[in-house]
This record gives structure tokens, sequence and C-alpha cells, in this order.
């Protein structure tokens, strides 16, 4: 992403498209049309998702033959960070421990899992 440019939120199709392009590298519109999960948006919709997706920032494109190839700029690591954020502050009142336990809750995390969390976390501040 371009230094100096806010970060603004994606939307649920902006990140299907991203992974697109994370995944497949460089791609037109119809390939990502092709591509993407039932039910498929019309072409028109993933153009117009594309465009504001460049306009944040996160994608840039090349002109080939005439048309427009599309390619992610924004970092899929530092994308993930933002996002894993952004659901912890918008569904769980900011609270990373309101997050991790409804993933216990759920079962969707381990006690193994959490202990190989917590070993993580105080080998690195023993690190410090």
């Amino acid at each position: 992403m371009k230094a100096g440019r806010k970060r603004q939120v994606i939307t649920e199709k902006e990140a299907v498209l991203m992974n697109m392009l994370w995944e497949n590298g460089s791609m037109f519109i119809r390939e990502m049309v092709d591509i993407y999960p039932e039910p498929k948006p019309h072409f028109n919709t993933v153009a117009t998702t594309i465009r504001i997706l460049e306009k944040k920032g996160y994608v840039g494109h090349e002109v080939i033959a005439g048309c427009h190839r599309f390619y992610a700029i924004a970092e899929r690591a530092e994308f993930g960070d933002r996002t894993l954020a952004q659901v912890i502050r918008d569904y769980f009142g900011n609270s990373y421990k309101r997050a991790v336990s409804a993933l216990a809750e759920e079962e969707k995390i381990s006690a193994q899992e959490l202990r190989e969390i917590i070993d993580l976390i105080e080998n690195k501040e023993n690190s410090k």
C-alpha cells in the first residue's frame, strides 16, 4: 500500500478479489469472474469492485492490448493483520481475550493450541 495513505475498510466481496490476485497474480476481469465462487457476480459488478479497490490503493493495473489487467499492490500479510484487527475491534469490542474465548467456546481452538500461543507470548517476553 502507498505510504501515507489512510487504511480503509475492506468488504467481503473486495476480500474475495484480493485473495484471487494474491493467489493467481495479475488477472483480467473476465478471469476473475470465471474463478469467482458461486453465485458468480456479473462482469460489471466485479469491474466496479476492482475499481473501488484501485481507488483505495490496494490494486493497480496495466494495459495489455487495450484491456486492463489488475494486480495486488497491498501485501497479503499486512492486509491480513489489519483485517484481523478490524474483526476484533468490530465484533469483540477490541478485546483479544473475548475473541479467543469465542474460539474456545465454539471449539475452534484446542487447549494444545492455546498452550502453544502462551509459549509464543512467554518466549517473546523473555527475549526482550
